[in-house]
């Protein structure tokens, strides 16, 4: 007995049934294969579906969805596909590809008479870096008297390269703050005369976020323009 109720796994339900004249009906034609019956024919099967299907109404025409046209893929050859594999995991795992140049955010600038070249090398890290400063928790007025300070002592000490970190911005809701106002100061403000040139910094130390500024020896004032400017007509 379990729970008050005996158990008799249905020892008399065919005696019950004989007695008072119980019949089951037949379910329809659902048959499952098994080690003793044989599988269903393809006729068969495809008479069960039509009969599952018979009260499924078919879609209109405005209704019917179109298959979409597959677009033909350009075929790869083996070793290009293999190139292009391995330098996707060689700028994954060691940045290698990378270049913050060709990237929007990229800056740079230089200073009067100064080549192009000049900026290119700095961009390389052709220049060790003697001095750094990190701008980040710093409002404008704040990194202004950082930069100028920093600046100053830099010149003072005979220093050529210096790297400033100013961040990328990325939480700014138009352009980057710190960046921008950095590179106004660099090519119009006060210091414009001691750079030689600046470049955002290469991504091991720092890409976009920060900015290489190589300085003058020696400040390009008004007089040693003119003098540069006269010298080149000259030569001309």
């Amino acid at each position: 007995m379990q729970n008050g109720l005996d158990n008799k796994s249905f020892r008399h339900l065919k005696k019950l049934l004989r007695e008072h004249d119980i019949r089951i009906e037949e379910m329809p034609a659902m048959r499952l294969a098994s080690d003793h019956q044989a599988p269903m024919s393809p006729q068969e099967e495809e008479a069960l579906f039509q009969d599952a299907m018979a009260d499924v109404n078919p879609l209109s025409g405005a209704q019917k969805a179109e298959p979409r046209p597959r677009r033909p893929q350009a075929k790869r050859h083996p070793k290009e596909e293999d190139d292009v594999l391995t330098s996707l995991q060689h700028l994954i795992e060691r940045g290698r590809g990378y270049r913050v140049a060709d990237t929007p955010e990229y800056i740079e600038g230089k200073g009067f008479a100064v080549p192009k070249e000049m900026v290119r090398r700095l961009h390389q890290g052709t220049f060790a870096i003697q001095d750094h400063i990190d701008l980040h928790g710093l409002c404008v007025e704040e990194a202004r008297e950082v930069v100028d300070d920093f600046l100053s002592k830099a010149v003072k000490q005979g220093l050529r390269m210096v790297l400033i970190i100013h961040g990328r911005g990325l939480c700014s809701p138009g352009n980057p703050v710190l960046k921008s106002r950095l590179e106004q100061w660099l090519r119009r403000g006060l210091w414009r005369k001691w750079i030689l040139a600046y470049s955002s910094a290469r991504a091991c130390d720092g890409g976009a976020g920060a900015t290489y500024v190589l300085l003058r020896s020696r400040p390009m004032t008004k007089r040693r323009r003119k003098r540069l400017m006269h010298e080149n007509e000259h030569i001309k």
